[in-house]
């Protein structure tokens, strides 16, 4: 057997699934007209007070995971960015450029996927999140629509209200020590968890996963560099301010990191 019928084999085989659990892979969450309260005077500069009217629109629950992805590339055949680039970021050795990391090696060549089919997927760039989404007729939220859905109407300052403590930390999100900034295990998982793991940290319109696990692309251009894409919500090795749903990074569409995923949009 070819190397790359071997490697589709064990695809198949680890991704398999059920047709009922297909038929609740996306589950799209209907996010009702409103007026987002967006920034946080209490954050960065470029996190300013304002209101914004988000018109209906619909969100995934939760963050696409690994099985969906392979799914989408079993079905389309898709190459990333990032294996076309043959190497990615990795935070797990603090931004070093590996070779040999991809979605499906995250961490470089020594790593895979065995037990994370449930996890999100990383080391997608936006382009790749673009192409998942538009290849099931979706789309990537724009930041401001990701700000509403986590914030909810009330505007919380995370998913699951204003505050935040060492102490309720774990239960709520899978994300970093308290100070910043290194990965923690205090919540269960080094790095990602599996995608809905902490329904304590559910957003108010009942959306997993807005704060930690990983950071996720926007459709949105990141202020003041129009050449990089917003991503927003942290991720597993992250402290509590960039936890946040206020908090906004900017990042290249076209680079894949292991603590980068995303989630798609529909109007």
């Amino acid at each position: 057997m070819s190397f790359s019928l071997q490697v589709l084999a064990f695809l198949l085989m680890i991704f398999a699934t059920s047709p009922a659990k297909a038929a609740q892979a996306f589950d799209l969450v209907a996010i009702p007209a409103g007026t987002a309260q967006l920034g946080d005077r209490q954050g960065d500069a470029n996190e300013v007070l304002r209101s914004v009217q988000i018109p209906a629109f619909r969100l995934m629950r939760r963050e696409v995971t690994n099985r969906q992805f392979a799914r989408f590339f079993l079905a389309s055949g898709y190459r990333t960015t990032v294996e076309q680039a043959g190497k990615a970021h990795v935070w797990w050795t603090r931004w070093d450029r590996k070779s040999g990391a991809n979605w499906r090696r995250p961490q470089g060549p020594q790593s895979n996927l065995d037990g994370l089919a449930d996890h999100p997927v990383v080391q997608v760039s936006a382009k790749d999140a673009e192409a998942f989404c538009k290849h099931h007729g979706l789309r990537l939220p724009s930041e401001e629509e990701w700000e509403y859905a986590a914030r909810g109407p009330q505007g919380f300052r995370y998913p699951w209200g204003n505050t935040l403590t060492p102490a309720s930390l774990p239960g709520q999100t899978n994300a970093g020590t308290y100070a910043c900034c290194e990965a923690s295990k205090a919540d269960g998982f080094l790095r990602t968890a599996p995608v809905g793991s902490f329904p304590r940290g559910r957003s108010p319109f009942g959306l997993d996963d807005m704060a930690g696990n990983v950071w996720e692309w926007t459709s949105s251009p990141f202020p003041g560099s129009p050449n990089e894409r917003v991503i927003r919500g942290g991720g597993w090795g992250n402290n509590q301010y960039c936890l946040r749903a206020a908090y906004r990074h900017g990042n290249p569409p076209d680079i894949g990191l292991d603590m980068v995923g995303f989630r798609c949009a529909a109007d």
